[in-house]
């Protein structure tokens, strides 16, 4: 396996440059945008971007962000967005269903052995009892939207201890975080480089894990137009090989750790060009690296967890019961389990 040094990790770029094209003529220097959070999870983009792998498959980049996953998949469907990341929502499915938008790809990943979601309280609702899973009967639970991942979360948490949720939508990640540590919400779940700060703040505490609840969870997948999908398919390869390179590399690095710790150090630079950019290097170090979960390899799909998604979804009635696995995902492009 070759090493990644701090040197290759941050000038990988210019050693791209002396890589055997990937691209066929067709595809040199397409334009193309890309959906992302400004979260860990969403590093193999970073990575794919900064170490040259977009280049190198004849791809040029450009980033818009987002606080959110459902606006993601409305800028996928309406052409602003050409590739994205992100979890399933109530508002992808159903504009899957209108022919708008296919998953093609796998990312983040819970895993047994690697250190996962976890399941908030805050302060206030701590000290009032809330010290596990079991104790959330006719608590307030977080989430950006309805349909969202956490909405998603929060329900299969509360199916598996028999317990009732009141759902709070909050539209943003920030404003649940606010929400949480101000004891407005009860509780929530998010990604560890997320939790485990909230948690060292002493505002929240962290009193349970998602993958006890959701084991092997496919928590986002890659996801673009059908017409890409259909017609776009030199591209999306190219997208999907880059990125999946980037997913190799995280892997590598922050989770495996197997390329020692000046690769890790250089990855944490890396990631924190997009993460935490508000804070210091020294001090979005420790949430970046402890906070690292797997990526899919390969971006590979587990259609399991995703039909138990849309099983949900369905449940709930926030989508069609007409609407199948086939209507969500285009499984022709990466493995599928």
């Amino acid at each position: 396996m070759t090493k990644f040094t701090r040197r290759t990790v941050l000038q990988s770029a210019a050693a791209a440059a002396t890589l055997p094209a990937l691209a066929t003529p067709a595809l040199a220097s397409t334009k193309i945008t890309v959906g992302a959070l400004r979260f860990t999870s969403h590093a193999a983009s970073f990575i794919a971007l900064e170490n040259g792998l977009f280049a190198n498959a004849g791809l040029d980049v450009e980033f818009k962000f987002f606080e959110a996953a459902q606006p993601m998949a409305v800028a996928i469907a309406s052409g602003d967005v050409d590739y994205a990341v992100t979890a399933i929502s109530g508002g992808l499915i159903s504009l899957a269903d209108k022919g708008a938008i296919k998953v093609i790809g796998g990312a983040l990943m819970e895993e047994a052995g690697v250190d996962g979601q976890k399941i908030l309280a805050s302060d206030a609702a701590f000290q009032a009892g809330l010290t596990a899973p079991a104790m959330l009967d006719g608590k307030s639970w977080g989430m950006t939207q309805a349909g969202s991942s956490f909405h998603y979360m929060g329900s299969k948490i509360a199916q598996a201890e028999g317990v009732s949720l009141s759902f709070k939508p909050l539209q943003k990640v920030g404003a649940i975080i606010g929400a949480l540590k101000s004891g407005q919400i009860d509780a929530w779940s998010i990604v560890p480089h997320i939790a485990k700060p909230l948690a060292g703040s002493g505002a929240v505490h962290i009193i349970g894990n998602v993958a006890d609840y959701i084991p092997n969870y496919m928590v986002t997948t890659a996801f673009t137009s059908a017409d890409n999908a259909a017609n776009e398919r030199a591209q999306t390869q190219a997208f999907l090989q880059a990125f999946s390179g980037g997913i190799d590399a995280f892997n590598a690095a922050m989770v495996d750790k197997s390329e020692g710790e000046d690769a890790m150090n250089a990855m944490v630079d890396l990631i924190h060009k997009y993460v935490y950019t508000d804070r210091p290097r020294e001090k979005a170090a420790p949430s970046i690296i402890n906070g690292s979960m797997r990526l899919s390899p390969g971006a590979a799909l587990n259609l399991a967890s995703i039909e138990d998604q849309l099983t949900w979804f369905k449940s709930e009635g926030l989508v069609k019961d007409s609407i199948t696995l086939d209507t969500l995902v285009d499984p022709s492009y990466v493995e599928t389990a």
